[in-house]
């Protein structure tokens, strides 16, 4: 895990370069057939990816999008009228059955489907129309974190393509990229924070939510420990109730308006007097009482492919303090065969 983690910059370069006339060729002919709406369709980590191009489209295209349920189809034998949208699965594998059977039956309503893997040769690039290799190389490690943001990457250039852009503002990204993961002793120093906790909040809003998410998911299946993760205007809603002085939260809080918009919740978890971490801009990680500081000057809608990085280092650095082997979980395989 650790090998791979250092590899992502090496990863965004190769997408940047390699991957872009491929992704350019598939943006034009999604602008050239346009869609009405899109459906997303993945998994795990990859639900998270898809999560987050979900906020690509409705901010990026201002198409309404949806993640779908696999299971309406391979379960309850649902054919939806799919006519005018574009269905994306998101799958670092391309083997899990309900996605290949979902985007198969997608392609026989009437839409037009995207593939998005790390396997090219994989059943679920076979039944879709179109098809992007996100390039990052063979993951060994069971949690994935290389793959994840080259899915955020490939999946980001492809929506800037389709709105005219050229990608500018992912440029940056390798050597961002490399700064952040040379700072490990910073993360592992917030490791032991965490080395004996049971349980764990993490919370952001806009782009930011999706990074929450997979935060939550590989602490959890890498140290085994309880991580909850909430938007943060989900979080008001009710489950801020179970916050109190014992209770650690992550906060994510990058430059930008979802930054902005978490700010009221950060000011309820003061008042709960919860142990706050802040990963964010200087001045929002003074709020906390621990923290980490994220790169100033990057798109809010880029931003996610940095957040994740010290938080993937972060589930690590926790589940090595707890003499775990993060590199194999139990109970867990690479491959997850779902119907």
């Amino acid at each position: 895990m650790a090998r791979e983690m250092a590899e992502q910059p090496d990863v965004f370069e190769r997408v940047l370069a390699e991957g872009l006339p491929q992704i350019r060729k598939v943006a034009d002919e999604l602008r050239a057939r346009m869609p009405r709406f899109v459906l997303l369709a993945a998994r795990g980590t990859s639900g998270n990816a898809a999560q987050y191009a979900k906020y690509l489209v409705e901010v990026l295209l201002g198409l309404p999008a949806g993640l779908t349920s696999p299971s309406t189809t391979t379960v309850y034998g649902s054919w939806p009228d799919l006519r005018d949208c574009l269905m994306i699965s998101v799958s670092q594998s391309g083997g899990s059955p309900d996605l290949v059977e979902s985007t198969r039956v997608a392609r026989e309503c009437g839409a037009l489907t995207l593939g998005v893997t790390n396997a090219p040769g994989s059943p679920l690039a076979e039944v879709t129309e179109l098809h992007l290799d996100v390039l990052a190389g063979p993951e060994r490690a069971l949690p994935a974190t290389k793959t994840y943001t080259a899915q955020l990457l490939t999946l980001y250039l492809l929506v800037d393509l389709i709105r005219g852009g050229d990608g500018a503002a992912a440029r940056r990204l390798p050597q961002l990229a490399a700064d952040l993961l040379a700072r490990g002793e910073e993360v592992r120093a917030l490791a032991q924070r965490y080395r004996f906790a049971d349980r764990l909040v993490i919370t952001a809003r806009g782009y930011g939510y999706p990074t929450a998410r997979e935060a939550a998911l590989k602490i959890m299946e890498t140290s085994y420990l309880a991580a909850h993760a909430f938007s943060g205007a989900e979080l008001l809603h009710g489950p801020l109730a179970m916050i109190d002085e014992e209770s650690p939260v992550i906060a994510i809080r990058p430059e930008g308006a979802g930054g902005q918009a978490l700010e009221p919740v950060i000011e309820r978890i003061h008042e709960r007097q919860a142990d706050l971490c802040v990963f964010g801009t200087p001045q929002a990680v003074e709020q906390g009482v621990a923290g980490f500081v994220l790169p100033s000057g990057v798109a809010e809608e880029v931003s996610p492919i940095l957040e994740i990085l010290p938080l993937q280092r972060l589930a690590y650095e926790i589940a090595v303090s707890r003499r775990l082997n993060p590199d194999a979980p139990r109970a867990l395989a690479k491959v997850t065969e779902t119907r």
